[in-house]
């Protein structure tokens, strides 16, 4: 295949939504129908039942939570597809964030009896300012929902865009006969002891008016169907695939991911609407897919993707070009040349070495610390992409060793997944105790338990009063070392040695921005 044809089959998406709405149950699903597992897991995982494919940490099947993106690709109808399945838990939405920056279009998924939520809100936002593609599911009909028009309505008003529906539930809760998928004018009706495998019946129906729609569903839902689906041409307009494209326009799906009522749907108009790589915007220019030469850019480091080789694992978006194994790369953050003999393609937590790579894959690569989130690897051309969000921490806390015995251990675990991008490190000027900053609470959980789980190192956490963190840099070095002498107490050092002024109150942080005009006082430490 040309690389232009590699390119147009090629499908990379997140599935994003607010917690609990059956996000991960529906990229499960999506791998099912796809053909990449035989059998769907749970996402809360007991000894009998299968957990999650995406949910592959220990701590994610304990709590029935995605709290890492995880990657998984397969092949559906000749087109590659990438899926990357983030965390909806707004404690980890840095991880969801990053990840929208590395596909070309993304599926929200909507709890058909809740509605569009907070956090719903918020990643929409996210892909707004980016223009991405969104298609909607709505889930969950198997259980009682909300009216589908006024859930369409609220996904207008609240997501503030455009819908067309281009399926239609027959009814929901105990009622829930099915789907009717308007884009290809067919039926599909599930029974739901068929939930785990993809096995599932469709009735080709071209006419609503055929009376073989009654024999299917009974007379009354057909009648409810007919006048449903005539009132849905009547008041939306026809799909406009390039508004969708544009960003303008949400096609809408509903159905019941963990019965399988509407996946397959969704699937199949995915594939045959939603864009291929796209291009990517840099410092300096936007970087076309279809250009001969190498680029990509790191969105995500994890640590202990096998716990048994303490390994780290960069993920890698390629944008342009043709990734080859064990070919000389430019990393332009640190100016080495740098090839990978074992680039990895991922399934979750399984690895396969690959030996090409085209725009819109992810390729993990094997890192010993050298990597950071928004590297860029080219042929030689010295770019950085951008758009790739940083945090400022919110929540502040020491952590202390719980094992003296294990002090080595608990330093490497520190280190490694402070890479990740979760969390940050401080290092007090003062006493030099170390300090763990983070975006929402339960990171600190994740942290405890995956030093204890993954790294064999104890750890506990203990309060300080810090309001927010500031890196600071100046022309002026002696106004700057007169502010670091003068803040002595709430003065710090990060990761990379880069100094943070750890204020205790927005009065003092406003105190200091008024009474040293030289300095500027960064909220994010991605100034550099």
């Amino acid at each position: 295949m040309t690389l232009q044809e590699e390119i147009t089959r090629r499908r990379t998406f997140a599935v994003i939504a607010h917690p609990d709405a059956g996000k991960t149950t529906l990229t499960e699903k999506l791998l099912l129908f796809g053909g990449a597992i035989h059998v769907a897991g749970a996402v809360k995982s007991n000894k009998i039942k299968k957990g999650a494919t995406s949910d592959f940490m220990e701590i994610e099947r304990q709590r029935g939570i995605s709290v890492a993106t995880s990657v998984m690709g397969f092949e559906y109808k000749g087109c590659k597809i990438n899926i990357l399945d983030t965390p909806g838990h707004e404690d980890f939405a840095e991880d969801t964030y990053r990840t929208l920056t590395a596909v070309d279009s993304v599926i929200i998924v909507i709890d058909g009896a809740k509605g569009v939520e907070k956090q719903t809100r918020k990643l929409m936002e996210v892909c707004r300012m980016r223009s991405t593609p969104v298609i909607v599911f709505i889930n969950k009909l198997d259980r009682p929902s909300k009216e589908p028009f006024d859930l369409l309505d609220e996904v207008e008003k609240e997501l503030q865009i455009r819908v067309r529906p281009l399926a239609f539930p027959i009814s929901n809760g105990p009622t829930f006969k099915g789907v009717y998928n308007l884009y290809e004018k067919r039926l599909s009706l599930f029974t739901s002891d068929e939930k785990l495998t993809a096995s599932a019946s469709t009735v080709e129906i071209d006419d609503l008016s055929s009376s073989s729609l009654d024999e299917h569903i009974g007379a009354q839902f057909a009648k409810q169907l007919r006048d449903d689906v005539e009132l849905v041409e009547g008041v939306y307009d026809e799909f406009d695939h390039e508004a969708y494209l544009r960003g303008e326009l949400a096609p809408v799906f509903f159905g019941s991911a963990v019965n399988n009522f509407g996946v397959r749907e969704l699937l199949d108009c995915f594939v045959r609407i939603a864009p291929s790589p796209q291009p990517a915007p840099t410092e300096t220019r936007t970087v076309a897919a279809n250009e001969a030469k190498m680029t990509g850019f790191v969105f995500k480091i994890h640590a202990n993707m096998d716990p048994n080789h303490r390994d780290r694992i960069a993920f890698m978006k390629i944008c342009s070009g043709i990734f080859e194994r064990n070919k000389n790369y430019l990393h332009v953050r640190s100016g080495k040349q740098m090839k990978f003999s074992s680039p990895t393609a991922f399934m979750a937590e399984k690895k396969s070495v690959i030996d090409f790579a085209y725009p819109g894959d992810i390729v993990g690569l094997h890192d010993t610390g050298n990597f950071k989130i928004g590297d860029t690897f080219t042929e030689g051309e010295k770019l950085r992409f951008t758009g790739i969000p940083s945090f400022a921490p919110e929540q502040f806390r020491y952590i202390e060793n719980a094992d003296p015995m294990k002090f080595k251990q608990l330093a490497k675990g520190i280190d490694q997944l402070m890479d990740e991008g979760v969390a940050q490190l401080f290092t007090s000027s003062l006493n030099g105790r170390k300090i763990i900053g983070t975006v929402g609470a339960l990171q600190f959980e994740v942290i405890q338990y995956r030093l204890e789980h993954e790294y064999n190192a104890s750890c506990r956490w203990e309060p300080i009063s810090i309001y927010k963190a500031c890196w600071i840099e100046s022309d002026n070095k002696a106004q700057l070392d007169d502010f670091k002498r003068r803040k002595h107490t709430n003065m710090a050092v990060d990761k990379h040695g880069r100094d943070v002024f750890l204020a205790d109150t927005s009065y003092s942080l406003a105190l200091a921005q008024e009474n040293f005009k030289d300095i500027k006082f960064h909220f994010t430490s991605e100034f550099f």
